[in-house]
């Protein structure tokens, strides 16, 4: 098995930190996912739980498994002065469009984990630079069309990584957006 992975659970702890950023009176993170299409959902969460706690910022599980859920999810993030972390996951890529409306009218901040999203109305992205993966990768496919084994080629993490942030969707939540956190971004929709 050999391969570049389009993921990995560690990035859980930048998304507690830009949440901090962007809300810095944040009281909690809830991790937003459903158990049936999310096996990882634990090892994500571990890895959010350490930032969490050098923030002084509690994080759980918010499981959710329709869109009933996904609002009750944003209603108690909100009640609890929190903000969200979207899993990428299949669940959360069919409901994107009503957690983006739930998190809106309840005015939470949530983090996503592919650009796509601030396209679409959501406050922020961090997750991977896919074009990064894709030239990566041609260097295995040329490699292994040149003889190697694909087995001797180690599974490769992401390395590059793209923060954007919706300006726009930060007005209507009522969040200034930090200059410092601005000044990080690789895209910043209007």
């Amino acid at each position: 098995m050999t391969g570049f992975s389009d993921y990995d659970p560690p990035i859980a702890s930048k998304w507690v930190e830009l949440l901090k950023q962007i809300r810095p009176n944040i009281a909690s993170v809830a991790l937003l996912y459903n158990p049936a299409s999310t096996p990882f959902a634990d090892l994500i969460l571990g890895a959010a739980a350490p930032a969490a706690r050098s923030f002084a910022v509690m994080a759980r599980s918010s499981v959710c498994r329709d869109e009933l859920d996904i609002d009750a999810a944003m209603k108690l993030a909100r009640e609890e002065r929190g903000g969200v972390m979207v899993v990428p996951e299949v669940f959360t890529t069919v409901h994107r469009d009503a957690i983006v409306t739930a998190a809106t009218r309840h005015r939470v901040p949530a983090v996503y984990p592919d650009e796509i999203s601030t396209t679409r109305g959501e406050l922020m992205s961090y997750g991977i630079d896919p074009a990064d993966v894709f030239l990566r990768s041609a260097s295995y496919v040329d490699r292994i069309l040149k003889g190697e084994n694909p087995g001797d080629l180690p599974v490769q993490n992401p390395t590059k990584f793209r923060l954007t942030i919706n300006l726009k969707t930060a007005r209507a939540i009522g969040l200034p957006v930090p200059p410092t956190l601005l000044a990080l971004a690789d895209a910043v929709t209007e």
